[in-house]
């Protein structure tokens, strides 16, 4: 349960990245992630939360702050990144999933997941809109097998931009 928990913490952090061309304004954002499985975070034991930080940090991320079963993070966007029509290597590097089907409508996107690692088995769809350049929602639905047993979980994403300036925050890779 808790690599699902990290697979929604990354998916949520990651997804609005992901949609960009001239509707997503490069700089710093702020993401939140609402789940009923990271209000679970809480019960967690303090050693296995140190292992999904250090996990976390084997893909490049901080562990996003939990508080009240939402996840909070602070993402940078660089231009390169901003223009990038479907960065699949988002999920493809950093979780181990494919991203398929991604398809973009105006402000609108929806894509496919499918994912075939040592850490969990599952297909997932995710979509979302951007309101304006500043701001976005989404949701991602996953239907997973986690060392055997059968999890389906989904998210609630929000996200709004703070700033054009990311020093204190690196780039996802």
């Amino acid at each position: 349960m808790r690599k699902i928990a990290l697979f929604i913490l990354l998916t949520g952090a990651l997804l609005p990245s992901s949609w960009a061309e001239s509707i997503i304004r490069p700089g710093l954002w702020e993401v939140t992630t609402k789940s009923d499985l990271l209000a679970l975070v809480p019960h967690i034991p303090a050693e296995q939360m140190q292992q999904l930080t250090r996990l976390a940090k084997q893909y490049g991320l901080e562990m996003p702050q939990v508080r009240n079963g939402a996840a909070t993070s602070q993402v940078c966007i660089t231009p390169e990144m901003a223009r990038q029509d479907v960065p699949a290597y988002f999920y493809e590097n950093q979780s181990g999933c494919t991203v398929t089907n991604a398809t973009r409508t105006g402000n609108r996107y929806q894509m496919e997941l499918m994912c075939d690692n040592r850490q969990f088995k599952g297909n997932g769809h995710a979509e979302g809109v951007f309101m304006t350049p500043e701001s976005f929602s989404g949701r991602t639905q996953f239907d997973s097998i986690v060392q055997g047993t059968p999890l389906y979980a989904h998210a609630d994403t929000t996200g709004r931009w703070i700033g054009e300036r990311c020093e204190l925050v690196q780039p996802v890779r």
